[in-house]
């Protein structure tokens, strides 16, 4: 494999936490939690905020549908920023010592565009990267294959020459059909292990 000449990095459970679950435990409690995950598909109206809906809008009309969680689902959208939450810290400071080496940095996330802009008032490192592909301004989410095409055709990157980390398998395995090479994201310290045994890094950059 050539040596990566840019990295791309998706945001949610690589950059940002992203566990709806852990928020609505904590305010609602687990047991309705879980009836209402049961009872609703939010991560499937969420894919809908995703794909360029506003979220605000998608949960007002889950909200009448389900008039057993209204409150709750609203919290989706007007307490998004608390789902959306912490920052991984590590993950960030590989992100920051990738740009001071002058290795290209690139996102790559299912993001919906207002949630977005929300995300980027909150946190400011999402203003950093070479170039941000945001699927609610693409309209296509991972892992239709259509996404990682249209990165390819804007980013200048052969795609061999790309490093792809992501949480999920499904996106990891669509990026790797397109001949990116991949790293699927279990935690900060194995990415920075990734990145070192790349070359990209130094073990002390790493840290």
């Amino acid at each position: 494999m050539p040596a990566p000449q840019a990295v791309v990095f998706d945001i949610g459970n690589v950059l940002i936490e992203w566990q709806p679950e852990k928020f609505f435990d904590r305010v609602v409690g687990r047991e309705r939690r879980i009836a209402m995950f049961e009872t609703v598909d939010l991560h499937a109206l969420n894919d809908r905020s995703d794909l360029g809906e506003d979220i605000a809008e998608v949960m007002a009309e889950a909200a009448v549908t389900y008039p057993e969680f209204a409150v709750e689902i609203r919290m989706w959208s007007d307490r998004w920023i608390e789902l959306a939450a912490p920052v991984m810290d590590h993950s960030v400071r590989l992100l920051r010592a990738l740009r001071r080496k002058g290795v290209p940095v690139f996102a790559l996330t299912n993001f919906g565009t207002h949630t977005f802009e929300i995300a980027q008032k909150e946190y400011p490192f999402l203003e950093e990267f070479d170039k941000r592909y945001v699927s609610g301004a693409m309209k296509v989410i991972k892992p239709d294959p259509k996404i990682y095409e249209m990165v390819e055709a804007d980013c200048g990157v052969a795609p061999g020459d790309l490093l792809f980390a992501d949480d999920r398998d499904d996106n990891i395995a669509a990026a790797a059909a397109r001949g990116w090479q991949t790293h699927l994201f279990e935690s900060a310290q194995g990415w920075a292990d990734r990145l070192v045994a790349e070359g990209l890094l130094t073990a002390e950059e790493a840290a």
